[in-house]
């Protein structure tokens, strides 16, 4: 049976990514995704695809909204982008998306098993089976209107789709992954992610078999005419299965609905690790960086972030709001984008990648010891408070080119003196 990763609340956001965040996303993506299969391997990062927390953690990183159903589609979008030249070297393929994308997805997938060779149909129909399991087997009021389908070479899998709930203004994402899945009606989903919604018809749960079972031996004794007056004749619907024992808990992941980020979302003790680790192993292992001027000290804190991304255990990923310390958010949340140090972390990761890729793994390795030196730190380091490190962050937006759906960050000195 494939494991479970969780849940979340996800607060629906309208907008577009701007074309400025979004092609930098695309690149961090992909190089992010390249370190992770370089030391882990192609298996790992399908099932980091499939857990919630770190998805979210893996969007907040590269500027999107930290707590918004939107990471589902940006992420998705610049994966999609960003490994398609690399996709004859890390052997993954991102199909689907949004809306009438989604309804391509076993097209796309046709066209990558016949050049793979893989087994396209068995894939399609995949594809098909498991939103239709979502959008119908589990009636949770959420309507489907995302499909991601991110397949290997070797013909694994992970399905991220999502549904909407306008009334609520919420959003639910769903993770499959094909890793240990025996079947797809018996718990398959590796994670659901949302708001409780009142109880959910999950027919594709292990312990609905019996209802599944019921319900086809009506449809064929019975025949569907008499199965509407039947139903018409019952004044309170019966629950259909039940199971003694309490129903199997996830973690819960609350993503709020304010836009701000606040102590509250963040794990300090985490937090300030990174920036001490940042400031300690930073001087040691990227001394040429920060003879950058203006940004370099300011860009290891950003790969102290990222490093944890690419390095981090699963239980690290609690706080996703912690990693939109790395990049900002295009709405200013926790502060504008810092366009010089985004792309000054590209760079480092990029250089490390290609350098790896050659035999040369010492970049790379000293991004892991600046996660390793994190969480060595965290145990007893303390730190200014998340009021303290967003104003600091302002003050400084001008100088690191911050910008936002709103436009270019002023720098506040000149104004004023120019006032």
């Amino acid at each position: 049976m494939a494991k479970r990763a969780g849940s979340a609340d996800l607060p629906l956001h309208g907008g577009k990514v701007p074309r400025w965040l979004g092609d930098r996303m695309t690149r961090l993506g992909a190089v992010i995704t390249e370190a992770i299969v370089h030391h882990y391997g192609r298996d790992e990062y399908l099932r980091r695809l499939a857990n919630p927390f770190w998805f979210q953690s893996f969007g907040a990183v590269m500027g999107m909204d930290w707590h918004s159903s939107g990471i589902t589609t940006s992420v998705l979008g610049a994966l999609k982008r960003g490994l398609v030249p690399l996709s004859g070297e890390l052997g993954l393929h991102v199909c689907g998306g949004r809306g009438a994308q989604s309804r391509k997805t076993p097209g796309e997938l046709m066209n990558i098993a016949d050049r793979v060779g893989l087994d396209g149909v068995g894939l399609s129909t995949t594809s098909r089976l498991v939103a239709k399991i979502d959008s119908a087997a589990v009636q949770d009021g959420f309507d489907l209107y995302l499909h991601g389908f991110v397949v290997a070479d070797d013909g694994k899998w992970v399905v991220v789709q999502q549904g909407m709930n306008g009334d609520r203004r919420q959003a639910r994402r769903y993770h499959w992954l094909s890793e240990g899945l025996n079947g797809f009606l018996d718990s398959p989903h590796a994670a659901i992610e949302g708001r409780d919604q009142g109880e959910i018809v999950n027919l594709a749960d292990r312990r609905a078999k019996p209802s599944r079972e019921a319900q086809l031996d009506l449809l064929a004794s019975l025949g569907p005419d008499r199965i509407i007056r039947e139903l018409a004749s019952i004044e309170a619907p019966a629950c259909g299965v039940k199971e003694s024992g309490a129903q199997l808990t996830l973690p819960h992941l609350v993503m709020p609905a304010h836009h701000d980020v606040r102590e509250s979302d963040i794990n300090m003790r985490r937090l300030h690790g990174n920036l001490a680790a940042a400031a300690e192993r930073g001087a040691a292992d990227f001394e040429g960086l920060l003879l950058t001027p203006g940004v370099g000290a300011r860009t290891v804190q950003a790969l102290a972030l990222v490093a944890e991304v690419v390095h981090g255990a699963p239980c690290r990923f609690s706080d996703p709001a912690r990693f939109s310390l790395a990049h900002g958010g295009k709405d200013r949340h926790p502060y504008p984008v810092p366009l010089k140090v985004y792309d000054e972390t590209i760079g480092v990761m990029k250089s490390a990648v290609r350098k790896a890729k050659l035999g040369l793994d010492e970049e790379l390795q000293a991004l892991k010891r600046l996660d390793e030196q994190s969480r060595q730190l965290e145990r007893y380091v303390t730190g200014p408070d998340l009021k303290e490190i967003v104003a600091g962050e302002f003050r400084q937006s001008a100088a690191v080119g911050g910008r936002s759906v709103f436009g270019w960050e002023r720098d506040l000195k000149k104004s004023n003196s120019d006032d």
